[in-house]
């Protein structure tokens, strides 16, 4: 029973990230008086890219080809790591939030290496900004989830959201609060959503994640969009579990509950891009400076 629950939770995460994507895109058409695209468009797109063959340029070596399925395998392994609705996890122990963050690290570390493979300034140019941002998020992430683990006192993602409850939240509010707003930012700038990037912008010169993908085609591409969609759906499972936590004791109805704040997240991601443009480059590190100050102010709240 206990190894049909953790595949549980890893098949919950593989089978619906792709719907994320879908809800946003939705969300935005709503307010833009569109129909917009089906829910399912992302499932479509990587069927349909599963069937092409791929294109690759001759001056790339061998970390162009190698990248995509090691970004997607790194991503794969997190999903074992990070539980929904107090689901158990294949993987736990001591520490092992410092092992999630290493693999996100990981996963754009062999990004980054594939754009500046293909010889590309265009390319170069996103990387470059992805790693500048990257080094600007991290600290608030890292930082809030110390938070979290010292009130808790558990430093393992799976014990540390199991013990976040509605008792956690009465007493330490505020510095949850704070964590909140810092994991959102996080989750916007890992995702590359609006006001960080416009992941809908066809101008090489305002783009950042996209930009970095634009020689990948095929199976690859197809690997890229769904590693990228299951990234987005960890990032919003920390932020949901923190934010609001549902531990009633019915496995089921926590997993549902953990899903409809997904769908919410969801929503929430789609009326912040209809209603605010894309940041200028120059105030991107403002605001996330400005998010690793919440996640200070909040782990100096818990320490008092």
């Amino acid at each position: 029973m206990m190894f049909i629950l953790k595949l549980f939770n890893v098949i919950i995460a593989l089978a619906a990230a792709p719907l994320l994507l879908g809800i946003i895109n939705r969300t935005k058409a709503t307010f833009a008086g569109r129909t917009g695209q089906p829910l399912l468009q992302l499932y479509y797109d990587i069927w349909k890219l599963l069937r092409k063959g791929t294109v690759y340029s001759r001056s790339i070596s061998w970390i162009f080809r190698i990248g995509p399925v090691i970004g997607l395998s790194v991503v794969l392994i997190v999903t074992a790591i990070i539980p929904i609705g107090g689901l158990p996890t294949f993987i736990s122990f001591k520490g092992d939030l410092i092992f999630f963050a290493y693999l996100f690290g990981l996963s754009r570390f062999f990004t980054v290496l594939m754009a500046m493979d293909t010889g590309s300034s265009f390319e170069g140019m996103g990387a470059s900004r992805e790693v500048t941002f990257s080094t600007l998020s991290e600290p608030a992430l890292l930082i809030g989830l110390a938070a979290v683990a010292k009130y808790t006192g558990y430093i393992s993602l799976s014990q540390m959201f199991s013990s976040v409850n509605l008792g956690v939240w009465l007493n330490a509010g505020p510095a949850f609060v704070l964590v909140g707003f810092a994991f959102l930012t996080v989750f916007l700038t890992e995702n590359s959503r609006i006001p960080i990037d416009d992941p809908n912008t066809h101008l090489e010169l305002t783009m950042i994640h996209e930009v970095m993908i634009l020689d990948h085609s095929g199976p690859d591409l197809a690997m890229i969009l769904y590693g990228a969609a299951v990234k987005m759906w960890l990032l919003g499972v920390i932020l949901i579990d923190i934010v609001v936590p549902v531990h009633s004791g019915n496995v089921l109805l926590d997993v549902l509950a953990a899903m409809f704040f997904m769908v919410l997240l969801a929503v929430v991601v789609g009326i912040i891009e209809s209603s605010m443009a894309r940041l200028r480059l120059l105030y991107v590190p403002q605001l996330l400076v400005g998010a690793t100050i919440l996640s200070i102010l909040a782990l100096i709240l818990v320490l008092r």
